[in-house]
């Protein structure tokens, strides 16, 4: 029970200090800019790229003729002389101002990542700072396996990336110290 008290608490804490971090700090935007001609590319999207949704990596190539040394070279420069867009494509588009069901996703991963955090740092009578430390690691964790392979391979922009860690590791800070204060507040009572 008390490692599902400090995954709700952490998850609490995670969620707010998001808000906090979108909302007010802003790390959320780092890096992602506004369109010269919006309108201009929404209206060749369709044509573009079909209805099918889905992540597009423009230009692309098809997997299957890495085979081909022609393709690949032809691919290759086409690559190194022609714009690069990583887009995550809604054909039937979606009104980003509802944010109730976005809010309420992000609250459970947030809840559930808690989650696996507190039963990590619940596994053994480790002290605060030991607990904590867990929580950066983490996070770090976290960053290093998602965000550096989407820097890395999907050419995120680099301070988007570095935002991201900045809003890990604090949020996970935060978050860890909550917990792990409710952890060790609980072992305390038992002892």
């Amino acid at each position: 029970m008390r490692v599902l008290v400090a995954a709700l608490i952490g998850g609490i804490v995670m969620f707010i200090w998001g808000a906090v971090a979108h909302m007010a700090l802003g790390l959320g935007e780092t890096g992602i800019r506004q369109p010269a001609a919006e309108n201009v590319v929404l209206d060749s999207l369709h044509q573009g790229l079909g209805m099918q949704a889905g992540v597009y990596i423009l230009p692309s190539f098809d997997p299957a003729r890495m085979s081909d040394e022609a393709a690949v070279k032809a691919y290759s420069e086409k690559a190194k002389s022609s714009s690069y867009a990583w887009i995550v494509y809604m054909p039937q588009g979606d009104d980003l101002m509802q944010m109730g069901p976005q809010l309420g996703r992000q609250w459970a991963s947030d809840t559930l990542s808690a989650l696996a955090l507190a039963f990590v740092m619940g596994l053994a009578a480790f002290g605060f700072r030991k607990r904590l430390g867990i929580a950066v690691a983490a996070a770090l964790f976290a960053w290093l396996s998602s965000m550096v392979p989407y820097w890395n391979w999907y050419r995120f922009p680099l301070d988007f990336t570095l935002a991201a860690l900045v809003e890990q590791v604090i949020g996970w800070l935060l978050a860890g110290a909550a917990m792990a204060w409710w952890l060790g507040r609980a072992e305390r009572r038992v002892v």
